[in-house]
């Protein structure tokens, strides 16, 4: 018989049994740790879901994905995270600067500091080194509450592609004996075969999306934007999304991360000079897409790049912005 075959009263039974024994909403969701994201998207990133987060370059979506990552870790559940723009040893260091950030009160540490106190010559535990970071040595303990529950993958566009990706999850799976939280860091650069980028996209987008169902897991992509969402005093949306229009047609939720300054109606600084710089240091999430609760939620966050980090108590813009229309399928 055909594996990929049921019935709905198999389906029936399956969530059943997961109800009887309360394994049904923890099993199935993966809450971000972001306040006001969660409660968005129907609590959580649920399994079987594809999940692209897009922005223009330089707002922090890795920084974004990779606190999402730690957040769920944490929490006590795995995470892979496949890296094609940073090695493992960068995204400890964004890890060490965060939770440090996190865990001093004086506001004194910066992510240069961190890479600093790897980068010295002299010869040194990386304890004693953090201790002229500010809170460094709590936050290396505390990254060791979780440590075992976040894996890198080294991923490379030559190397890894779809399969390669299964693989490694799977693997995880095998350690942890749990389904892991996925990042996928980012979708462009994911080794497939195609005549050109569109082709070359909509092959990743519906593999990843096919993986997400197959192995009941969430993926969260991070996805390029294509020439026209780069010009300064643009919005991104869903529809800059490069590649492919098959990207915001397969996933199930799309996330976009735009500066605040870039995006806040004009009037906001014409009449007060003062908003410019405050806003330079907000970035507007934008759910354009939701398959499971409301879309066009726009929320705010304010980013701490010195540290690695976004603050994670996310707030309702007030402000208007430019080009309010949200993606429609």
């Amino acid at each position: 018989m055909d594996t990929q075959l049921t019935t709905v009263g198999a389906s029936l039974a399956r969530s059943d049994e997961r109800m009887l024994t309360g394994k049904n909403a923890a099993g199935r969701v993966w809450k971000s740790g972001f306040e006001g994201l969660d409660p968005a998207i129907g609590g959580g990133f649920r399994a079987g879901s594809l999940i692209l987060l897009a922005g223009p370059q330089g707002l922090g979506k890795s920084t974004f994905a990779l606190q999402i990552g730690r957040n769920i870790a944490a929490a006590g559940r795995p995470v892979i995270y496949f890296s094609y723009e940073h090695d493992p040893e960068d995204i400890t260091q964004k890890l060490i600067a965060l939770e440090a950030g996190e865990l001093d009160d004086t506001d004194q540490v910066r992510l240069n500091a961190v890479r600093s106190a790897f980068d010295d010559l002299w010869v040194s535990s990386l304890e004693r080194r953090l201790e002229a970071v500010p809170s460094g040595v709590e936050a290396l303990h505390r990254i060791a509450s979780y440590s075992e529950m976040l894996f890198l993958h080294r991923s490379t566009g030559t190397r890894t592609d779809l399969e390669a990706m299964e693989q490694a999850i799977q693997a995880v799976r095998g350690f942890t004996g749990l389904n892991p939280f996925v990042v996928v860091d980012y979708l462009q650069k994911v080794k497939v075969r195609g005549a050109d980028e569109e082709e070359r996209t909509t092959a990743v987008v519906e593999g990843l999306k096919d993986l997400a169902i197959d192995l009941g897991t969430p993926i969260l992509a991070i996805a390029a934007a294509d020439k026209a969402a780069l010009d300064t005093g643009k919005r991104m949306r869903a529809n800059h999304l490069r590649g492919s229009s098959a990207l915001a047609y397969e996933a199930d939720i799309v996330l976009v991360l735009n500066n605040k300054f870039d995006i806040v109606a004009r009037h906001h600084l014409t009449y007060d000079l003062g908003n410019a710089e405050r806003f330079r240091e907000w970035a507007v999430l934008t759910v354009e897409k939701n398959r499971f609760g409301r879309d066009g939620v726009v929320l705010e966050f304010h980013t701490r790049f010195d540290q690695g980090r976004y603050e994670q108590e996310g707030r309702p813009v007030k402000e208007q912005l430019i080009d309010e229309r949200i993606f429609r399928e």
